[in-house]
């Protein structure tokens, strides 16, 4: 038991009831259309191995990795790492990160 549970038990109860790790999450709208069309499921991930098998995404992939393991976030969530347009990486949110990469016309890199 931590200090703040003993001190405001109130406080545990909230934490616990609204962070649980097995809270239901509702679906985004694409794993929605996913889980209702097999076939069009099959279809993705036939384009998404063949997508990963490409030398770039893996190059960019491996990038991103070992910057995170010298950093020493690998493997514990937190922000992305975002390519910069000068070619270096910084931290970013993952919404913000996600969001900019290409959509409306604003450029892929920050």
């Amino acid at each position: 038991m931590k200090k703040w549970e003993i001190v405001l038990p109130e406080l545990s109860a909230l934490k616990t009831k609204y962070s649980s790790p097995n809270m239901a999450q509702t679906k985004s709208k694409s794993a929605k259309y996913y889980a209702s069309n097999p076939e069009a499921a099959k279809k993705k991930a036939a384009y998404q191995r063949k997508l990963n098998k490409k030398p770039t995404v893996k190059n960019a992939s491996e990038e991103r990795w070992t910057e995170r393991r010298r950093r020493g976030i690998a493997g514990k969530g937190g922000p992305d790492l975002s390519h910069t347009r000068k070619g270096g990486m910084v931290l970013e949110s993952p919404s913000r990160n996600r969001a900019r990469n290409g959509h409306n016309g604003k450029p892929t890199k920050k």
